[in-house]
């Protein structure tokens, strides 16, 4: 779900709904108690929210309590973008 805000912070509830696989009222409830824990800041704009994450906020989980975020914003978004790598050098030919 934090991943799905830091993509694209002004990105619809359903949506991240979709993402995830889980339904919209789960996703609000998440992002309501994410907004209240200080994790995320939800701004209206128009008709629709921005969200900003604080990426300096710790873990919640005791074992992770040491480690903000950000942290691990930066591992999956590295992963993804190695993902896409080896999926983009794959040409499906052979020599």
């Amino acid at each position: 779900m934090l991943l799905c805000l830091e993509r694209n912070p002004d990105v619809r509830l359903r949506d991240i709904a979709e993402t995830v696989g889980i339904t919209e009222r789960a996703t609000q409830r998440i992002v309501t108690d994410l907004v209240d824990a200080g994790y995320v800041t939800r701004e209206r704009v128009g008709r629709r929210n921005h969200y900003v994450l604080n990426r300096n906020m710790t873990m919640r989980h005791p074992s992770q309590f040491e480690h903000e975020i950000g942290e691990l914003l930066d591992v999956l978004r590295l992963e993804e973008s190695t993902d896409a790598k080896v999926d983009s050098g794959s040409s499906g030919t052979t020599d």
